[in-house]
């Protein structure tokens, strides 16, 4: 009886292990950060976090909703769902009482959410052309232009950016292939290749650019950029307040959105932008793909006044 118990026990240690392996390091930290504040409002009204009801969750939905985006609300509920189920319990976060509180919201305020502007091609001239005027060391230079038009042409997340290593890398007659050993839609780390090609301009060649900056910094191992994802921003917000562009409405995802939307805006067809982000469904790479064509396909091209 006694060995049976334990090899319960060791079972239940390795299915928590699992579920935790099932998340990135990073999504795991999200998680518990956005529990951590909704266990403080537990803690303040004395309710109960752990486990909870779905009448507290929504709640604590109330609670957000007067600040928060409903996008916040919903990454919320995840959260606690998913430490719920590490801790071995069940939440119904489809219970009527949080899915109607939250359709009540919706309504009350909207979801539409206030993205950041992506960078396209100009912008990026512009960006580049700023960092080569500014008074800063060569290294940052080097760095900086190889990092933005890497994260630009290959339609990186930031947490793939900063992730690169110099072993994930090769170098061939077309350009460079590089390989993402895992990313936020790959939890099951089965890695993709992305192929970048030499462009004929130079001084925008995300090729040459990257050579340059391992050549410049003598990387022969580990992370090319050694730097982390809220630097990649920071960077982003640096050289568009340079360039003349508004810094507030430029962020990390910036790059990443800006490359799906020019090459929507060239043409490029829905499936070939989304071998090249990574995307699993079409409803984000659709949505650049709209915002591609306002103007291009706009009705009022064929009204002449």
């Amino acid at each position: 009886m006694n060995e049976l118990a334990t090899n319960i026990k060791n079972l239940e240690i390795e299915t928590l292990k699992n579920l935790k392996n099932s998340k990135a390091d990073n999504t795991l930290r999200a998680y518990r950060s956005d529990y951590k504040d909704f266990s403080e409002f537990c803690a303040k009204n004395s309710l109960n976090s752990m486990p909870t009801e779905p009448k507290i969750l929504a709640l604590y939905l109330t609670h957000l909703s007067s600040t928060s985006k409903f996008s916040t609300l919903k990454r919320r509920i995840a959260s606690i769902s998913v430490i719920h189920k590490l801790k071995g319990h069940y939440l119904d976060t489809k219970h009527p009482v949080i899915m109607e509180n939250l359709h009540g919201i919706k309504r009350a305020k909207g979801s539409k959410q206030k993205t950041k502007k992506p960078i396209l091609i100009s912008d990026l001239k512009l960006i580049i052309n700023a960092i080569d005027k500014i008074n800063q060391s060569e290294k940052k230079k080097i760095r900086d232009k190889a990092l933005l038009l890497i994260g630009f042409s290959g339609g990186f997340r930031r947490s793939e950016l900063v992730n690169l290593d110099y072993e994930d890398i090769e170098f061939v007659n077309e350009g460079i292939k590089i390989f993402i050993k895992k990313s936020k839609t790959d939890q099951s780390a089965e890695g993709m290749i992305k192929a970048i090609p030499y462009f004929e301009n130079k001084l925008f060649c995300p090729v040459r650019n990257l050579k340059n900056w391992i050549d410049y910094s003598e990387t022969i191992s580990g992370k090319i950029f050694k730097i982390s994802d809220k630097s990649v921003a920071l960077i982003i917000k640096k050289y568009a307040l340079l360039s003349g562009l508004d810094a507030n409405r430029y962020g990390g995802h910036s790059l990443r959105s800006g490359f799906a939307t020019s090459a929507a805006e060239s043409g490029a067809e829905e499936r070939n932008i989304m071998a090249m982000t990574g995307h699993k469904t079409t409803q984000m790479v659709r949505r650049y793909i709209h915002e591609a064509n306002l103007f291009k396909n706009n009705a009022l091209n064929k009204i002449k006044i």
